[in-house]
């Protein structure tokens, strides 16, 4: 995909030596690819909607492992300190 962005930058390019408007029509192609990114994973598009997301479905995921296994660790722990208890006495 890049290779393709890349062919058609230059061959705009290669136009505005014929007609400048070609080379404001390869700027605005660099723009796009910039600002917008490539698919989500490009250098721009940072700090939109689809991030927050990202990042709230990430935090959800781990508060609900937080929560999973530290009920499992809290069993465990009673359990443990009931095996102490018994073997005090």
């Amino acid at each position: 995909m890049i290779i393709l962005l890349l062919v058609l930058v230059l061959v705009l390019f290669g136009f505005g030596f014929v007609n400048p408007i070609w080379w404001m029509a390869a700027a605005i192609v660099v723009y796009g690819v910039f600002h917008y990114g490539r698919g989500g994973g490009g250098a721009g598009g940072r700090g939109g909607y689809s991030d927050y997301r990202e990042y709230r479905d990430r935090r959800d995921r781990q508060d609900r492992w937080d929560r999973r296994y530290s009920r499992q660790r809290r069993g465990r722990w009673g359990r443990q300190d009931r095996r102490d208890d018994e073997h005090q006495v």
